[in-house]
């Protein structure tokens, strides 16, 4: 009998619409997410938790390591962004930026993350998307040029 394979890579992604706009919004926000969960598990990944606020999104799942993090956000970016247009949520055309951010978690670490995700709304009344997306991102370790970050209007 030959080994299986295991894995569990609990997965964080942040990406922002197009210019900043502040578009997402109660009208289809819920479905969005739904939208974006649909994604994730016709690919074969498990959401835990979708949320965002006005000008980005925060998802959390567990990834199948037979797709790249890469293929899943372009994915997402590109299904999510026809969904929209098609169904004319917005005026004009819709988008997101180019670029994500992203993040693995310990499975013990998911219930913190789930939470933060949840609380999104009540986390932006004091803390702009520019500080959050730098805070995790130095919070990491991670490296990075000001040049190549989302376009920030705040």
């Amino acid at each position: 009998m030959k080994p299986n394979t295991y894995t569990q890579f609990n997965i964080h992604l942040v990406f922002a619409v197009a210019k900043r706009e502040n578009v997402i919004n109660r009208v289809f926000e819920g479905r969005l997410y739904e939208y974006f969960g649909g994604i994730l598990k016709d690919s074969g990944h498990f959401p835990l938790a979708i949320n965002g606020y006005l000008n980005h999104a925060h998802l959390f799942f567990e990834l199948n390591p037979k797709q790249s993090v890469s293929d899943i956000v372009r994915d997402l970016k590109t299904g999510s962004s026809g969904w929209i247009n098609k169904n004319r949520f917005l005026p004009g055309v819709f988008g997101w930026q180019p670029g994500y951010g992203g993040f693995s978690y310990s499975r013990s670490q998911r219930s913190n993350v789930i939470r933060y995700i949840d609380g999104q709304k009540e986390h932006h009344r004091k803390v702009t998307f520019r500080e959050e997306y730098l805070g995790m991102l130095e919070k990491y370790g991670i490296e990075f040029k000001n040049e190549y970050l989302f376009d920030f209007f705040d």
